[in-house]
């Protein structure tokens, strides 16, 4: 509670729920904050202080220049995007003595395993169904490949990330999509008609030896080759606690995680990705009384995992991103606006409204077209 805790993120609803999960129970924190669609992180009161740069070099220069002197208790960085992770972690070596934040125990390690197909592989050794997966030079078409695919970039900080999200059924369809992609090496992945998707969030300390899962997240619509904005959060599996630890040890990650797994029409659960960072969902799990970034922070200092945080998650607890969700269903779905005002205020957490904290959706509202 004495240590200062510092949120360095493009402008987001991701960020937004760090500083709540950390205000609502007294931490103010402050923001280093790079442009993003609209400043709702920064519109919130529970922020101490708000540092704006306009590029990474001049967040970086601030981070350094005010709270890196290396003296006092060390302050805790969080981060809640993969362009701000992997610029961390380049200069983990010159950080890792000045401040607590997410790594792997040397510099670049995290960013290796941002590559998907360093990740699916590991993902393989530890016993998680993987789907079949070629890399591809962009405009290349892999020998034997098996219709449909869906292509993506090779890490989240190589070209076009959701932009380069194609779903293909065909040669000609793939050869299209390459006119777009921006990645130069392309994932290409045997696509499945997924049923839903499955998003565990938690996070891992003591050299990834020690894992805590705190929700997972299933669809509550389906949305091909896109995630879905409004969820259903329950208790995770207990069955991929031995895998993901198994994981989080051989690289070595401390931090706030996410997983996800696509689920098939026959109920199979197949892994996808692992983010390493604060993820969009995190604040459902503080709504649930478990404040990921808090709880982070305190097993850092304890150096392990308290099982007794763990929180019960009341059945039908629903999540929802307010402006993406209204304009998949109710612009482009044909929800009529009074049902989607009963799901929104029946929702037990809102990625943008809070009643105790609300300018930020007052922000949202005034840039609701492009939120959505």
């Amino acid at each position: 509670m004495d240590r200062t805790f510092i949120v360095m993120a493009i402008e987001h609803y991701n960020p937004l729920g760090i500083v709540r999960s950390l205000g609502e129970r007294g931490i103010r924190p402050v923001l280093i904050a790079l442009p993003g669609r609209a400043p709702v992180a920064s519109a919130s009161r529970y922020v101490s202080r708000v540092h704006r740069a306009a590029g990474m070099e001049e967040a970086y220069g601030v981070l350094m220049d005010r709270y890196g002197d290396g003296k006092g208790e060390k302050p805790v960085l969080l981060c809640c995007d993969d362009r701000t992770m992997g610029y961390l972690d380049a200069r983990y070596g010159e950080l890792k003595d000045r401040f607590v934040l997410f790594n792997a125990g040397e510099p670049g390690r995290i960013t290796k395993y941002m590559d998907k197909m360093e990740i699916l592989e590991l993902a393989r050794r530890h016993g998680l169904k993987v789907l079949d997966t070629a890399v591809a030079r962009r405009g290349e078409v892999p020998a034997g490949l098996r219709f449909p695919v869906i292509t993506k970039s090779i890490s989240p900080n190589v070209g076009g990330w959701k932009s380069d999200v194609h779903i293909c059924r065909s040669v000609e369809e793939l050869e299209e999509a390459y006119r777009s992609i921006q990645s130069p090496d392309v994932v290409v992945q045997r696509y499945i008609e997924k049923k839903n998707e499955y998003c565990l969030d938690g996070f891992s300390v003591d050299g990834g030896r020690q894992v805590f899962h705190a929700i997972a997240s299933s669809y509550n619509y389906v949305i091909p080759g896109y995630y879905s904005p409004y969820m259903t959060v329950s208790r995770p599996l207990e069955r991929f606690k031995g895998p993901l630890e198994a994981m989080m040890a051989e690289i070595g990650f401390e931090g706030i995680y996410s997983a996800e797994f696509l689920v098939d029409e026959e109920g199979g659960y197949w892994f996808s990705e692992i983010n390493f960072r604060n993820s969009t969902w995190s604040y459902a799990s503080s709504r649930a009384g478990m404040p990921l970034p808090l709880l982070w922070a305190r097993a850092m200092e304890r150096g392990g995992v308290d099982p007794s945080e763990y929180r019960d998650i009341r059945e039908g607890f629903t999540a929802m991103v307010e402006p993406v969700d209204y304009a998949k269903r109710v612009v482009g779905g044909g929800l009529s606006p009074a049902d989607w005002l009963m799901d929104f205020k029946e929702a037990d957490c809102g990625f943008y409204y809070s009643k105790e904290d609300p300018e930020p959706f007052r922000e949202a509202v005034r840039n609701w077209g492009r939120l959505g």
